[in-house]
């Protein structure tokens, strides 16, 4: 717990919130009412976790704070994991599991996001060390904590649920009697009837998770890289040596293989027909990763201090073997999360995360003047506003019809399309907010509001000024000023121009890698469609 609560606390500020911590920071603070309101339209499976962080916001509204619950949870998690260690396969297995737990890249990841999914984790792992309890004592009052927690937790994010398809695995491994298989059962029926309501509402919100895609088998694949303490090389092949070791320690495998198989199965089984599958869904699945490689080491250290050196002066055995294989365990830990340095110094910086909203409230604030228009594309990039208001505090935002604490949506309403080219008609000047791809005019989205923007920009203003970072890794998130065309002059095409005025603002909000390797888990593969937060409020 010390390893997580010290690794999470690491570079906790990192000077700028992504699109998903945004709406957190941004939701939670409205009135109790408003999100009440919000969550009958969109993101109901967020619910819990949004009023939680109402109250968490009230102490003190900031982005350190945003991400303390979740370091609070990651390390109460590498807590629960070793607590599961020991109670399954001895004091030395339950701590290197949890070290194990807390020096995975993934979790110091999720240790660091104003989101739910560390929160989850925790809830996972407590359910999973309740159900080892239960089964243990053997009676029926030991299973409403069980249930309860296991309640908590799905209602957190629905997406948990496979954990009981996971409980259920461990059962019938261990072959416990009926009377345990009746106590569990009422239970798991009890959190499924008090998950109807939430799962009825949401299937009406799916839209929510239409960017993902049917996981293939490199999804499989990255989930094994995520899962182990190093993404690549003898760390990695090394774990999935020790897993496969682990796996003859029948009690502790009989819960910690479920756990790691069962959700990501079940989930990417079911995103074949309808895709529900991202790795930071199963987070809670590494908690199984951990227990089997420490398992698989305890194995190969109990059969270790079996062994007698025997020289011709020298006898070796017992204690000093044991002593030397745990010197051996505590120098691997220490190689492998050093061997990992590099990945946890990239993950703390603001310009890996998927946006960087506070770069584009900097911009803001050093090129627009005092009542300047401001036109947001798409509308998702107003979240940027909305965490970061002081850049946009001057300025007018032209599309706006309504805020989105009033309208009870995520980013406002924006006018119609004949009204707001009534009001672009009006101004000679308009700055706008973008990903260079949303301003493609070869673009076609299928918002009639957006393809308004793109047909006036288009077609009546012209490029005037544009900021930006100057190393462009994918798609840069700028900041344009459009200015009126004058009469006669012909249309231009801006896609792939630079015009004069470029400046170099702080880092590109669309770095690379979150999709394509472990240090940036969190970003989801979607058509090339605007970046900016494509998963934004979403699931």
């Amino acid at each position: 717990m010390a390893v997580m609560l010290a690794t999470g606390l690491w570079g906790l500020d990192r000077g700028g919130m992504w699109g998903d911590e945004s709406v957190t920071f941004q939701v939670a603070q409205r009135t109790v009412p408003q999100i009440w309101r919000l969550l009958h339209d969109v993101d109901a499976v967020h619910g819990l976790y949004y009023l939680f962080m109402h109250a968490v916001l009230t102490v003190h509204p900031g982005e350190v704070v945003l991400r303390l619950p979740s370091v609070c949870a990651a390390t109460a998690t590498a807590g629960l994991v070793a607590a599961l260690g020991v109670r399954l396969a001895g004091p030395r297995v339950g701590l290197w599991a949890g070290t194990l737990y807390a020096i995975t890249p993934m979790t110091g990841h999720y240790a660091q996001e104003g989101r739910s999914y560390a929160l989850v984790a925790a809830g996972v792992a407590g359910a999973t060390l309740l159900l080892v309890r239960a089964v243990d004592a053997g009676g029926a009052r030991a299973w409403w904590p069980y249930g309860t927690v296991v309640a908590l937790t799905c209602v957190l994010h629905e997406l948990a649920v496979p954990v009981l398809g996971a409980h259920a695995l461990t059962l019938a491994l261990l072959r416990v009697p009926r009377k345990v298989w009746s106590g569990w059962g009422r239970a798991a029926g009890a959190v499924a009837l008090l998950l109807l309501p939430l799962v009825w509402v949401s299937q009406g919100q799916s839209g929510q998770v239409a960017w993902l895609v049917p996981p293939g088998w490199d999804r499989v694949g990255r989930l094994a890289r995520n899962v182990a303490p190093g993404p690549a090389g003898p760390v990695l092949w090394g774990s999935l040596l020790l897993m496969a070791v682990g796996l003859r320690e029948r009690r502790t495998a009989a819960v910690a293989l479920p756990l790691l198989l069962v959700p990501p199965g079940i989930l990417m089984t079911v995103s074949q027909v309808r895709p529900l599958y991202h790795d930071r869904y199963v987070l809670y699945a590494l908690a199984g990763a951990s227990l089997l490689v420490a398992a698989g080491a305890g194995r190969v250290a109990r059969v270790l201090g079996r062994v007698r050196f025997e020289g011709r002066r020298t006898r070796i055995g017992g204690r000093r073997v044991r002593a030397v294989v745990g010197v051996t365990g505590v120098l691997a830990l220490t190689v492998t999360f050093l061997s990992q340095l590099p990945v946890y110094r990239q993950d703390r910086s603001a310009a890996h995360r998927p946006d960087n909203l506070a770069v584009v409230s900097a911009l803001a604030v050093s090129r627009m003047r005092p009542g300047d228009p401001v036109l947001f594309v798409p509308s998702v990039g107003r979240l940027a506003a909305l965490a970061y208001p002081k850049g946009f505090r001057r300025v007018r935002d032209i599309a706006l019809r309504e805020s989105a604490p009033r309208s009870g949506t995520l980013w406002g309403l924006e006018a119609a399309p004949g009204e707001l080219r009534r009001r672009l008609a009006a101004v000679d000047r308009v700055w706008v907010v973008a990903e260079r791809s949303a301003l493609d005019p070869r673009r076609s989205p299928p918002d009639p509001v957006e393809r308004t923007k793109l047909a006036v920009l288009a077609a009546e203003f012209t490029v005037r000024e544009e900021h930006v970072h100057e190393e462009r890794v994918r798609d840069d998130v700028l900041l344009r000023l459009y200015v009126r065309r004058p009469a006669g002059e012909p249309p231009r095409d801006p896609t792939g121009v630079r015009p004069p005025g470029v400046s170099a603002g702080a880092p590109g909000l669309a770095s690379s890698g979150p999709d394509a390797n472990r240090p940036r888990a969190g970003r989801p593969a979607h058509p090339p469609t605007p970046r900016l937060s494509p998963d934004v409020g979403r699931w």
